[in-house]
């Protein structure tokens, strides 16, 4: 699939009549990011109260099921671990073939190689996370070095943290040009930016982040890396598929979505999936467009579809 990026304002990214604006503060000015965090949260208990029941069907619990990135990044990831989760995904296929499979197996890069040289299942793509996840703090080139490394052995979308520090002291032109650098390291494979939306205090700075990660290059944004005291919330994901939308509505361009850290439940998984119906609509509904970062739910979700506690995974 082709990804084009990134439309930008005139005149070199500067403003003639106020050359201290970065082009991305001149994108931003296209769009209302004053939000008021009760408003937000009203509307999304009125989608949950008034939408989610209708979703709560097996038939989107399979879709929901193949929109799964199957995840393990933890210190003590194996070799050994990492196999047994990627021969779970051919076996799955083998033994399912009504069910869809997972949408990726996300891993850290170190084991990029072993799961290229195992997945067996057309389709499933192999995430990494890199550019020092999940803090992004390092100097650019290890930063760039990690990701070409990770391309180079075989990741086919690679997961970067957008660089919160330099957001929250305002340095948004510094926060892009990272996210642009990444971007370039990546090539032709998709680039998915976290926002680590725990963090950043108020919708409308998450509104803010989403939009200058779209237009600095990401590809898809993330709610979360799931290592901070507060990982996705409806909220955040309402706010992220706002700005996806009036991104979508200005440049043509459509982003991806992905929901990651503090999916618990299947109800979590469903609630997402509406607030994405609901605000993005059916072209974003898609194993493409709309991912889930978890590995809890697998089971969960496979429980609920096969009709009987199944602990596959």
């Amino acid at each position: 699939m082709a990804y084009t990026k990134t439309i930008l304002p005139e005149n070199g990214g500067k403003n003639m009549k106020n050359d201290d604006k970065s082009k991305y503060e001149e994108a931003l000015e296209q769009y209302d990011t004053t939000l008021n965090d009760a408003d937000v949260q009203a509307a999304v208990k009125q989608i949950i109260e008034e939408k989610v029941p209708q979703n709560d069907t097996r038939d989107i619990k399979k879709f929901l099921f193949g929109s799964i990135e199957l995840t393990t990044l933890s210190t003590t990831d194996t070799e050994e671990k990492v196999l047994r989760m990627v021969e779970k995904v051919n076996q799955f296929d083998r033994e399912y073939p009504d069910i869809p499979h997972v949408a990726a197996v996300c891993v850290y890069p170190v084991f990029t190689e072993l799961v290229a040289n195992s997945l067996e299942v057309d389709g499933v793509q192999i995430t990494n996370v890199c550019g020092n996840f999940p803090s992004s703090q390092a100097r650019m080139e290890v930063k760039v070095a990690e990701t070409q490394l990770a391309v180079a052995d075989g990741a086919t979308e690679i997961d970067i943290v957008m660089p919160v520090g330099k957001f929250l002291s305002d340095d948004y032109e510094g926060m892009c040009d990272d996210i642009s650098e990444m971007k370039q390291a990546c090539g032709n494979v998709p680039m998915k930016v976290i926002l680590e939306t725990g963090d950043l205090q108020s919708c409308s700075n998450i509104k803010k982040a989403a939009l200058l990660s779209m237009y600095a290059g990401a590809d898809y944004i993330k709610t979360s890396t799931g290592k901070e005291k507060v990982s996705a919330t409806p909220e955040a994901a309402y706010v992220m598929c706002k700005a996806i939308k009036e991104y979508y509505d200005k440049t043509g361009i459509q982003i991806g979505f992905k929901p990651a850290g503090g999916i618990n439940s299947v109800m979590d998984a469903i609630i997402y999936y509406t607030i994405v119906k609901e605000v993005l609509g059916e072209k974003w509904l898609t194993n493409q467009w709309f991912r889930m970062g978890t590995s809890r739910l697998a089971n969960l979700l496979l429980s609920e579809i096969l009709e009987k506690e199944t602990k596959f995974f």
